[in-house]
């Protein structure tokens, strides 16, 4: 995850032409629905498919859910901290 997160703030910083990235960058409304669709189909892939198609959707999440955190600014550090701090109460 980290080198995902370190691949997407330099798609961020050089834009490059037809970047998938730099288009849900540009759109907070689309990032958010990715987020949205993917978190459903990793869901109906728990329930109704392989293992294999889990993962591949977990990972699916996780991309988008990572684009969305640098459109706004933010790393996994911020995530990270809230987790740990709720292992602390």
């Amino acid at each position: 995850l980290p080198e995902l997160e370190r691949t997407l703030a330099q798609r961020k910083a050089d834009r490059p032409a037809g970047s998938y990235v730099v288009t849900l960058l540009d759109d907070p409304s689309l990032v958010v629905a990715k987020v949205m669709e993917e978190a459903e189909e990793v869901t109906r892939a728990a329930r109704e498919e392989s293992d294999e198609r889990v993962d591949e959707e977990a990972a699916d999440v996780l991309f988008h859910l990572m684009a969305l955190l640098q459109g706004r600014g933010h790393s996994l550090g911020g995530a990270q901290d809230v987790l740990r701090d709720r292992r602390k109460s």
